[in-house]
């Protein structure tokens, strides 16, 4: 019984890993891997374009586009390493790829909550990057030291056309 269960494990991990030969970052929570569009699934990073908009926010009176920071700030991390991913099961409403993805074994989605660049998206993450989340805000790295809408809520406000 013990044998069944390796050769599990390893017929199901190669059809949900993928490793980088071509890469585009499209936005700071979203890339082109290979020619798949792949969304990190947990978290939430302001956008950089949505129904023509993009996401600002406030340095005092100061307007920046914290959407294409988020983006620059990952394509900063990726630089030219190799990235690959650990794809879920099922893509999100959209039909995108839902993945975990990593650059020298750190998980870019970590990364960037960590950092402040992106949020836990808790609804879908069940609070996995929370603590990150947390030590981010705490310490006021990235977007927490600016005044911003999470990324989910402005894109409400876009909606309803109070945006």
């Amino acid at each position: 019984m013990r044998n069944f269960f390796i050769l599990i494990i390893f017929f199901i991990l190669p059809f949900n890993y993928c490793e980088a030969y071509e890469i585009k970052v499209v936005d700071g929570d979203t890339i082109i891997l290979n020619g798949e569009k792949i969304r990190f699934s947990g978290i939430d990073t302001p956008e950089s374009y949505y129904r023509g908009k993009k996401q600002i926010c406030y340095d005092g009176n100061n307007k920046i586009f914290c959407g294409d920071i988020s983006k620059k700030v990952l394509i900063n991390k990726i630089a030219s390493n190799e990235v690959s991913c650990i794809k879920e099961k099922k893509p999100d409403r959209y039909k995108r790829i839902l993945a975990e993805c990593f650059v020298n074994n750190e998980s870019l989605s970590k990364y960037l909550v960590r950092n402040g660049y992106a949020f836990d998206y808790a609804y879908y993450s069940k609070k996995k990057f929370a603590k990150d989340e947390q030590y981010a805000k705490k310490n006021k790295l990235g977007f927490w030291k600016i005044e911003f809408d999470y990324p989910w809520i402005w894109r409400k406000k876009v909606r309803e056309g109070k945006i």
